[in-house]
């Protein structure tokens, strides 16, 4: 059986360089993975992304679509 569980959230956020410094106060760090235009973050089995609010509509297939505060996606990898 499948295990029930998310391994990656991804937030857009309004600005991607204010979200990293907010992250590398908390004491996270990076994952050797992250991009100019986005940053990984490992949590113990599960990643979290962030994506600049533009970029993440892009990514989901909506590149024209304005998205708001609490712009989300949560997905679950494969082997």
């Amino acid at each position: 059986m499948t295990p029930q569980r998310v391994t990656l959230i991804t937030l857009g956020v309004a600005d991607l360089a204010a979200a990293r410094a907010f992250y590398e106060r908390l004491g996270w760090k990076e994952h050797g993975e992250s991009q100019p235009g986005v940053a990984f973050y490992q949590m113990q089995g599960a990643a979290l992304a962030l994506f600049g609010a533009a970029d993440l509509a892009a990514d989901q297939g909506r590149p024209d679509a304005k998205l708001g505060t609490g712009a989300i996606t949560l997905a679950q990898n494969f082997a």
